[in-house]
Parts: C-alpha cells; structure tokens; sequence
C-alpha cells in the first residue's frame, strides 16, 4: 500500500511512520511536512535512509504539490495540523488555514483520485470540558479554543465528504499524546526540560484541570487499527484511561528527576481552559485495540528520554521557543 501520511515530521506522525515500517515491509510512505517550528527534520533522521519512506517538504495548502502527491497514494493519513492551544489564543489565522484549508485541499485531491481510505487525526478538544462520566463518539462538540474550533471544522468537512461523495473517511480523535519527539512547548515535554535546567514550571490556574493521558505509541497503535480495520464514515475515540491533575503529572515528573517543588509556579489561567476531558473508547477496542502502557511507566520512559537527548529539545528552546516561551510566560520568579 502507498500512503500518504501528512505532518509525518512532527510528534505523532514521525512515530507512526516508525511504527509502520517496522510492521509492514511492504508499506511505501510519502511523508509529506512543511517543517514549521513543530515539523523537526531530526525527527525522521533515522528513516532518512529507508526505501520504503520519501520525504517531501511541502505544505498541505499547496494543492497542486498534494494532487501529486495523492495522485500516487492509495491512502491518506492527516496528523498536519496547528496543535497548540496557547498559539490559537495569540494568533488563530494559521490554525485556520492549516487545519480547515489544509483539510479540504487534501479531500479534494483525496477525491479526485478515488482513494481508498482517509484518516483524519483529530482530538478529544473538540468535545469541550466535561465534569463527570465520558464523552462518546455521539456526543456534541464543543470546542472552547480556536485550535478545538478548527480542528471541529474540519472534521465536519470530512464527514460531509464521506456523506456527500462517499469519500471512505474516518476521524480518530485521541486523548493527550505525550511521548519520545514531542516539542517542549507542550506540558509534560516543557516541564521535563525545565526540571532538567533548573527552571519554574508554569503551572495554570490551581492545577486541578484534568486530562486523560495516552502514551503516543498506544495512539499510533490505534491509527494502524482505524487504517486496517476502521469503517468508513465512522469515529474512533481513543483513550489512554489515565486521567490525572495537572499538578499530579507536575510533581511526579519533580520526583522523578529529584527536584523541590518550590520550582512550581502557578500562573494565570489561560483563556477558555476546559477543566476536564474524557473519553470513552469502547468503539475502538472492538476493533481489537486497547492502550498497553500504564501511565507512571510510560511517563518514567519519556523523562529517560529527555534526559539522554538533551542535544535535541536544547536546540528547539534556544531558537524561535525562547520568544515564544517569554510572550507567554514572562519571567517567573
């Protein structure tokens, strides 16, 4: 099979290149990424060298370089998008373009050439905060950012593709990735790193939002089971049923690295922040998946990780990120 995947640079995406090669030799990936401050080429320098994965730096808006490239594709595998909430507060129009235009720029050619499976890579954001129980695929969205809002807005225009020209869609929409490759705005990623400098670690509001974490290997794991075994027109909810407070991720990563918790620094709250997400990824599992990895031993991983790569996540924090991180954070005292 010829795939397409998009955003295959990046966190999720370069992992799930990994995982796929490793299972499927006869697999051929098109890694299509633009390399913006997310998209790492150092991500996928060990698959550099493999016959069965081109690279090609590109943006997914270009529609004559996507019409190629699909062209050629019996699949699509869409991880390109603006993730980063904080970023869609500052400045929404790249989140915009990106993840609505990018989308249909790709459904379009996705058309045009008939292929046989699209998989967009959604989030569990879209469904908006909860406080109790769990949301299904059934449930309503309500996004409360503008990275949410987009990344809803094109997962409707891909169930209007598979609704309107029968385009074989699936969305799967995942809980909170943390993992290996993951940049050091995120939340776990940036307190590791600010750990292992010796610097504050900004926590929001009180710290009591709630997430449910699933370790990115699990959710690659699940992309692989929507791609083989997804029906389409259907979503997938994917689940790491490790749902913990902010502060409780804050301080164990402190533990784990033997650091005082006096480097805690509460600040203020962001704009729109939900308070809880969770998902119930019962649909999924029917299709033989389910999370393999607890979250303290996965999280222990990912610090081991950061440690032994300190060459990779300190080049990312003294280029463009340091700008960021002080627009965003100031300086903590």
């Amino acid at each position: 099979m010829r795939i397409l995947v998009t955003g295959g640079a990046g966190f999720i995406g370069s992992n799930f290149i990994r995982l796929l090669l490793g299972q499927d030799e006869s697999c051929n990936i098109i890694n299509l990424d633009k390399l913006t401050y997310a998209g790492n080429i150092e991500n996928i320098k060990d698959l550099r060298s493999s016959k069965n994965h081109t690279f090609v730096e590109g943006d997914i808006c270009d529609a004559a370089l996507v019409d190629r490239l699909i062209s050629k594709c019996d699949a699509v595998i869409n991880f390109a998008a603006e993730t980063h909430v904080d970023r869609s507060v500052q400045n929404a129009k790249e989140f915009v373009m990106t993840d609505v235009v990018g989308t249909y720029t790709l459904l379009e050619a996705a058309r045009k050439h008939k292929v046989k499976k699209y998989i967009q890579i959604s989030t569990d954001e879209i469904y908006g905060s909860r406080e109790k129980g769990a949301f299904t695929e059934d449930s309503n969205i309500s996004p409360s950012s503008p990275y949410a809002a987009s990344k809803a807005g094109a997962d409707m225009l891909v169930l209007s593709y598979f609704k309107t020209y029968k385009l074989p869609v699936c969305i799967i929409r995942s809980s909170n990735n943390f993992g290996p490759y993951q940049h050091p705005e995120k939340f776990i990623p940036l307190f590791i790193t600010n750990c292992l400098e010796n610097k504050k670690l900004p926590l929001y509001g009180d710290g009591l939002n709630r997430r449910d974490w699933i370790y990115v290997m699990d959710n690659c794991e699940a992309v692989l089971s929507v791609l083989q075994k997804g029906v389409e027109g259907q979503i997938y909810n994917a689940a790491g049923n490790n749902e913990k407070a902010n502060i409780y991720v804050a301080k164990f990563i402190l533990n784990e690295l033997k650091k005082p918790e006096s480097l805690l620094q509460f600040v203020k709250d962001r704009p729109g922040h939900d308070r809880r997400y969770a998902l119930s990824s019962g649909k999924i599992r029917k299709l033989g998946w389910e999370p393999k990895h607890k979250f303290e031993d996965a999280l222990r991983e990912t610090i081991k990780w950061y440690v032994e790569r300190k060459g990779w996540w300190q080049k990312i924090k003294s280029g463009s990120f340091r700008d960021y991180y002080q627009s965003q954070y100031g300086d903590l005292q």
